[in-house]
């Protein structure tokens, strides 16, 4: 579970640089490669990303295979883990809380 918490984040990074104003290639390949790492992809793996981000320097144009990674990596993770994650608090365990909606509040 912890690995996956962390993949979370590095994915939330990822995402956060390439729409943000920084687009830096080093966080992207510091995001790409970490988040291969936390996932132990095989080195074949890891050297098709790294060659991908070569590519996408040069072509000045981020890759659609390092995209594609990316986003099955986030559609991988259990919804629970990316709330954890993010710091979102179940709404299951806060239904006890409100047993009804008084007609005065609205």
């Amino acid at each position: 579970m912890g690995g996956e918490i962390y993949q979370a984040q590095v994915i939330r990074n990822f995402f956060d640089t390439i729409t943000g104003t920084d687009r830096n290639l080093t966080r992207i390949y510091m995001c790409v490669m970490s988040l291969a790492k936390l996932r132990m992809e095989p080195p074949e793996k890891m050297a098709a990303l790294v060659d991908q981000l070569r590519k996408s320097k040069i072509q000045k144009e981020l890759s659609v295979d390092i995209l594609d990674f990316m986003c099955d990596a986030a559609t991988q993770l259990e919804l629970d883990t990316v709330q954890t994650a993010f710091g979102v608090k179940n709404i299951r365990g806060s239904c006890p809380d409100f047993s009804g909606i008084s007609m005065d509040s609205l």
